[in-house]
């Protein structure tokens, strides 16, 4: 059984976990990327010790310290969190069950879902929701991008860069994102617009093979090859998962106190998930901080302020 299992990768998560791990805690964390929010930024003129850097690369330095002090890191779909007597069963998509003393919460706002047939089944095998990291996997290979707006385009501008075809497939006729990357999408002759459509159902076998979308106006339906899918529909705030464990707010985030405490004992929440204000990278960190020592004191009895200047 793990000591303390985070949920989520990016700055308040790889924060928990370089925290927990310095208090010499077993700590697990489970994410569906690695990075969250802030790889989609390209430049991050606002966090101390960086003048400028790629969002990515920053959260690629969390990642490294957090593994460096013994943090685990495995990618999966949160389905739900359960406690029973002192402990916690977190419970993924895909089946598995992972056991702990504690929970900190840390997965941000999440990719928005399609709801349909085979988008649980092919999560991670297939279905991805940041390009800037897994295009890579795609090398010559036919994809699809779901969505209409800036981040949909702009996954789509980097997977022509590498894909032998680039389906872009959105709901409506007309794009929210900036025309002049739409434009650039035009001249380029591996990307096909697939307009007025919506995916319906994702095939294959063990891996993703095919995207069936359907027009909105006919309801004629068509079969993509496709072995990658990248959806960029947006962000919500998500906490059915732990519903019962957890109040929220108005804006569904998890309500919690100075110390990162959500309503249940052993269960902890920091980062843009909580009701804390300023969602910045550097805010989120700190929270991250403060959860795993609360955590760590929660472990051990103790109480007050954990010092944690060595090195």
């Amino acid at each position: 059984m793990h000591d303390v299992i985070i949920i989520g990768a990016g700055a308040a998560g790889l924060s928990a976990a370089i925290y927990a791990c310095r208090r010499k805690l077993n700590t697990l964390v489970i994410s569906m990327d690695l990075g969250g929010q802030t790889i989609l930024t390209s430049n991050i003129e606002n966090y101390p010790g960086f003048k400028k850097e790629h969002g990515a690369k920053l959260m690629k330095i969390f990642e490294e310290q957090a593994l460096g002090l013994g943090a685990k890191i495995i990618m999966g779909k949160l389905n739900h969190v359960e406690k029973i007597n002192n402990a916690f069963k977190v419970h993924l998509t895909n089946k598995e069950i992972y056991e702990s003393k504690s929970v900190i919460l840390a997965y941000g706002k999440v990719p928005a879902q399609l709801n349909i047939p085979g988008e649980d089944k092919f999560f991670g095998r297939g279905i991805h929701i940041y390009a800037i990291y897994d295009a890579h996997l795609y090398k010559d290979k036919n994809v699809a991008v779901i969505g209409g707006g800036n981040s949909a385009v702009e996954a789509a501008l980097i997977l022509s860069k590498t894909s032998k075809k680039v389906y872009l497939i959105h709901r409506r006729n007309e794009f929210r994102a900036e025309q002049i990357n739409i434009d650039k999408l035009r001249k380029l002759k591996n990307v096909e617009f697939i307009l007025e459509y919506s995916p319906v159902e994702f095939k294959g076998d063990s891996k993703l093979k095919k995207v069936i979308v359907k027009n909105v106006n006919t309801n004629e339906t068509r079969e993509l090859d496709a072995e990658g899918c990248f959806v960029e529909i947006g962000y919500v705030n998500k906490t059915d998962f732990v519903k019962d464990l957890v109040d929220v707010n108005e804006k569904n985030e998890i309500v919690i106190d100075i110390y990162c405490n959500t309503k249940t004992k052993g269960l902890f929440a920091a980062g843009d998930v909580t009701i804390v204000p300023y969602k910045q990278t550097i805010t989120s960190a700190g929270e991250g901080c403060k959860a795993a020592l609360t955590c760590y004191n929660y472990l051990t009895g103790k109480t007050g302020p954990v010092i944690d200047w060595t090195h």
